[in-house]
């Protein structure tokens, strides 16, 4: 099931600044979507997704 929150519950939710979202979505690492007119929100699942630790300790 897909949850969508906006801009700024994204940004609570992984600690960091609004300012900070725009940039993963405008470099490509989150998917926005529009819902309306100016209003963006973003899946959460894919918010983790994009969040998963990779790589490993060399």
């Amino acid at each position: 099931m897909r949850r969508y929150v906006k801009i700024a519950d994204a940004a609570d939710y992984l600690k960091v600044t609004d300012r900070t979202i725009r940039q993963m979505i405008a470099d490509g690492r989150l998917t926005g979507y529009r819902s309306g007119g100016r209003l963006v929100r973003l899946d959460l699942n894919e918010i983790d997704a994009a969040m998963r630790p990779f790589g490993g300790a060399a």
